[in-house]
């Protein structure tokens, strides 16, 4: 309670967050490491409820290509039972003499070749039945390569954000106080300008006996930066204006809170501006403590060496 009346004394919450004001609603956390909402859609059935185009677009490659090879395998299978159930004695080339698995085999093979349009013509379709269901095959198979070429440009063309977070956030020293603080930098050779940073608090308090989400801007002492090619620490000193002031290590324990964070930058490779979003939890918060320098020079002093993998390095220090 004592928290919540110095917050609503000082502070003017957020009401237009997007995430509610029902602190039992949000499954522990409004968003994901990687910056996807805590959120399951019900009420509609599963084929309504997904996008098959955005989910074939953001799922993993090894994934998306384990789902090309398993439709591609699957719907010869299928198309292998519709000619052996037509008659094996219709596909011209297939010996009649040979074991029924090998007439299988051979017919799966002739349907790979007809989905593919490659048609080798050591077996060939004979009778109105078997000729309708190999141009069936064909057909489809053209468009099937058709969806998965427009799957693959997609996938390659679509604009992402090649940003790192470090794993956790610190309150660290600052000029005569502390300043809660996180790092990020980009891991691969793009180049964003104009990168700006956004970060909202959300914590659950108490009021009336009742359990509310209460949403509360960060003052950041830089908020926006030109070019982004290293490491950038984004910095909210914590003043009385801050919705952290007087935090202890102990609030940071038993309060339920969270930092969401939100970064627009643009790509000068894909020329449009691109987004992304991560937040932390206040158990990844970790009190007194400051992060390692992430770079040196090379040995010719010639370049700035950044090193990726102490990105989320720290050292505990006292406050």
């Amino acid at each position: 309670m004592a928290l919540f009346k110095r917050l609503n004394s000082k502070l003017t919450p957020i009401i237009n967050t997007g995430f509610g004001t029902n602190a039992t609603l949000n499954g522990k956390r409004f968003l994901n490491k990687d910056g996807n909402a805590r959120v399951k859609r019900l009420g509609l059935s599963f084929f309504e409820s997904n996008s098959w185009y955005h989910t074939l677009l953001d799922m993993p490659t090894w994934k998306f290509l384990g789902v090309l090879l398993l439709f591609y395998m699957g719907i010869n299978f299928v198309f292998a039972c519709l000619y052996f159930a037509i008659g094996i004695e219709h596909l011209n080339g297939i010996a009649t003499t040979q074991s029924q698995w090998e007439q299988f085999g051979q017919a799966y093979f002739f349907s790979a070749q007809t989905f593919t349009t490659v048609g080798y013509g050591h077996i060939s379709p004979v009778g109105f039945m078997t000729s309708a269901l190999s141009a069936a095959e064909a057909l489809i198979g053209l468009l099937s390569f058709a969806i998965a070429t427009g799957l693959f440009f997609g996938r390659f063309s679509k604009p992402r954000v090649y940003l790192k977070f470090s794993d956790n956030a610190i309150i660290a020293p600052y000029q005569n106080g502390t300043a809660l603080m996180f790092r990020m930098a980009p891991y691969k050779n793009t180049n964003y300008l104009d990168t700006e940073v956004d970060a909202t608090i959300g914590l659950s308090i108490e009021e009336d006996g009742v359990l509310t989400n209460k949403f509360y801007t960060l003052d950041l002492e830089i908020n926006k930066v030109n070019t982004l090619v290293l490491s950038w620490t984004i910095v909210h000193p914590i003043t009385d204006k801050s919705p952290l002031y007087q935090f202890t290590e102990e609030d940071f324990a038993n309060v339920q809170g969270e930092i969401l964070v939100f970064v627009k930058t643009f790509d000068d490779m894909y020329s449009t501006t691109v987004a992304t979003r991560t937040s932390y939890i206040f158990p990844e918060v970790v009190y007194g403590a400051k992060f390692k320098s992430m770079f040196e020079s090379s040995a010719k002093h010639t370049h700035t060496l950044i090193h990726l993998d102490d990105l989320n390095t720290f050292e505990k220090v006292m406050l």
